[in-house]
């Protein structure tokens, strides 16, 4: 039994997010999981990812959240995206999920394998 811990943010609604928490709990992974409709994200852990992948990797450009956000016609900042992003979490591809150094963005069963593995 490895201690390991991963963080995962999501949300309830998201299919995605459950596949990652199903994963981690059949291999006995203690999950720490943040619901973004109930906590936001900090800043600082947005942040992290952000800075491995990019932000426009971070969002869902296909959902619904993106398209009535109008972000694809908005001039707005990197930080101005951040903030909007923390407010509405349905423009996250969700579940970002961290565990040790290795993050994920999205339903990644091989990053999450990664982790696992270690």
């Amino acid at each position: 039994m490895s201690d390991l811990q991963v963080q995962v943010f999501g949300t309830r609604k998201s299919k995605e997010t459950r596949a990652a928490e199903r994963f981690f709990k059949e291999r006995k992974i203690k999950i720490h999981f943040v619901d973004l409709n109930e906590r936001p994200i900090a800043r600082g852990e947005l942040t992290r990812f952000v800075q491995k992948f990019g932000l426009n990797a971070l969002l869902d450009l296909e959902g619904k959240a993106y398209e009535r956000s109008n972000l694809a016609y908005l001039r707005t900042t990197e930080d101005g995206i951040i903030a909007k992003v923390i407010e509405t979490p349905e423009l996250l591809k969700l579940p970002l999920v961290r565990g040790g150094k290795v993050l994920t963005v999205g339903e990644d069963v091989d990053g999450w394998k990664e982790m696992v593995t270690g």
